[in-house]
């Protein structure tokens, strides 16, 4: 399993890959941004104009498309999963041209990393829609998560653990609180296993106890080289640390705690949660059925069945590292590509004056 410090990479000028400016070329001024996160379960959209001290977002979109639903077992991507995303993604490109976008960064993670087709399906959607996008690896997926939401970390804290539950893979990053500095990565590892591959390989409709334990001890197993390698345990005891969590786990679980009456990421994004707390709403989560958890405002039918193996992951997380608090980020990768983009211009603009 890979460990190593994720690559700061990706910050440039660029539509998908190709490195151009969709409004005159490296000349233009670049002043609306765009980023796309294509994962296992969601396309996501974020559209953003800088400001000193951070950016304003312009548009967003999110959507459900499930591409790597069935490649855990196929090894392909799906006629159709490939048909719902890129139905989603010309909404995207439809989006992108409206908001005249200066800089794109728009990037594919673990389904098509994973599927034999995935160049395949990259083709058809720079062929349909105009966005080229990329496949990153592991490692800039979790330093992406990183510089999103770095932000939400506690400077009064020693360390934090940063952890990304995603669709078909969940990326952990243990890093170092620097006083005034971005924080200093330790270590990382992406394990094989997210919400959708979980599900797929357990259920997600009606789980026993016996398989929600099946499925919180295979994650567990997973977790144990990096432990033994970063000794996270031993430092939780000597200095104080806090899990920072971002996922539609994590949210969701956040937004059904809070009692909302839908989902709000005003409430959510940055809320301070005992763990002990999320322990519980995932303990009546996975008491209920189906149809039950589809009723919930915060959940719905779309996120029902993915939900139960979600908290399964966070239960073998929090499991693993006994940490009282945790705070919860609705950002991640898009935040990150926003962030670095937008970072790179403001220094090419420092150089030349």
């Amino acid at each position: 399993m890979p460990d190593r410090t994720p690559a700061s990479q990706g910050a440039g000028r660029r539509v998908g890959k190709g490195g151009k400016s969709t409004q005159g070329g490296d000349c233009a001024p670049a002043r609306t941004y765009a980023a796309i996160d294509l994962g296992t379960n969601n396309c996501r959209l974020l559209i953003a104009e800088p400001r000193d001290t951070g950016f304003h977002v312009v548009d967003a979109f999110s959507r459900i498309v499930r591409l790597g639903e069935g490649v855990d077992s196929s090894g392909v991507l799906s006629d159709a999963a490939i048909d719902r995303t890129v139905s989603a993604l010309r909404v995207c490109a439809g989006k992108m041209r409206s908001s005249r976008v200066a800089r794109t960064r728009t990037v594919a993670t673990e389904a098509c990393r994973r599927a034999a087709n995935g160049q395949g399906f990259l083709d058809r959607v720079a062929r349909e829609t105009g966005i080229d996008l990329e496949i990153i690896d592991p490692g800039e997926e979790a330093g992406l998560a990183l510089a999103g939401c770095t932000p939400l970390i506690d400077p009064e804290c020693r360390h934090a653990l940063v952890f990304d539950i995603g669709g078909g893979s969940t990326e952990l990053i243990w890093v170092e609180v620097v006083p005034g500095d971005d924080p200093r990565v330790i270590g990382w590892t992406s394990l094989s296993c997210g919400v959708v591959t979980l599900t797929e390989r357990h259920g997600g409709d009606e789980i026993s106890s016996a398989t929600y334990e099946d499925m919180v001890q295979f994650v567990t197993g997973l977790l144990h080289e990096f432990e033994a390698k970063h000794k996270i345990r031993d430092a939780i005891q000597t200095d104080k640390a806090h899990l920072l969590g971002t996922s539609g786990t994590v949210t969701t679980l956040a937004a059904v705690h809070l009692g909302l009456p839908r989902y709000d990421r005003s409430k959510v994004d940055g809320t301070w949660i005992d763990v002990a707390s999320l322990a519980e709403v995932a303990g009546r989560l996975k008491g209920m059925s189906f149809e039950q958890r589809a009723q919930n405002p915060c959940i719905r039918r779309a996120r029902a069945d993915l939900v139960v193996a979600g908290c399964a992951i966070m239960d073998a997380i929090t499991g693993m590292w006994d940490m009282q608090r945790l705070r919860v980020a609705d950002r991640g990768l898009r935040e990150g590509m926003l962030t670095q983009m937008m970072s790179a211009d403001r220094r090419e603009k420092a150089g030349t004056q």
